[in-house]
């Protein structure tokens, strides 16, 4: 009891401190609310309507947990563009393949099967911060060496923390340019993005991933 009432006054604290720096949980720490939801039936080939959020997605402790399965993604019922998005993800321990990522400027649905038009931001492991992009497009410098498909590989190797810590990534959008950061080393940028505006989702795709402190920075 006592450890669960610190949870939530630690949890408070820190929302209040969010408000006085101008900034938006996007995570509450206790409830989803402020997301929809969207899994995907893989046999059928279009969205599982049967299954509840609550079998994929939980929270725990102030920690946003996914399972990983179904396939699908959580997403802000609001748009944003002209942001700073901070969050913090970990792979639970004995994670071997994780493979997630967070979805910015977020449109239509099925854009590629399950996934919406957006701009992936990469959280697999050992490979987070690459762009993917899915029905739109972006440059980065170096594309000759760089690009591979939809992907856009990053700029660095070694950014990330072993399974079982936390992680911090930091995007940056702001006008048609697009800036990653992870554990504070600049990972990777873009410019010229096909879209600027739209939800921020996180994945479900298939191995089980922790996030929390999630808070938007709106930049002028």
């Amino acid at each position: 009891m006592r450890r669960t009432v610190w949870i939530l006054t630690a949890a408070l604290a820190a929302a209040t401190a969010v408000a006085a720096a101008g900034k938006i949980a996007l995570f509450n720490g206790k409830d989803l609310n402020g997301w929809t939801y969207y899994l995907w039936d893989r046999g059928a080939k279009k969205q599982d309507t049967k299954t509840p959020m609550s079998a994929v997605w939980s929270v725990q402790d102030g920690v946003l947990r996914c399972k990983g399965r179904p396939t699908g993604y959580i997403c802000t019922e609001k748009a944003y563009e002209n942001y700073r998005l901070t969050l913090e993800w970990r792979w639970p321990e004995g994670t071997e393949r994780g493979n997630s990522g967070v979805l910015v400027h977020t449109t239509t649905p099925n854009a590629l099967g399950q996934w919406p038009k957006s701009i992936e931001v990469q959280l697999a492991k050992d490979n987070a911060g690459d762009f993917w992009v899915i029905g739109t497009d972006l440059d980065v410098p170096n594309e000759e060496t760089r690009k591979k498909g939809r992907r856009h590989l990053n700029l660095t190797d070694g950014s990330e923390k072993p399974v079982g810590q936390w992680n911090q990534m930091v995007i940056e959008a702001r006008g048609d340019t697009l800036k990653v950061w992870v554990n504070g080393d600049l990972v990777n940028e873009a410019t010229n993005l096909s879209q600027t505006k739209g939800t921020i989702c996180l994945q479900s795709e298939g191995a089980e991933i922790h996030f929390r402190n999630i808070y938007l920075e709106p930049l002028d």
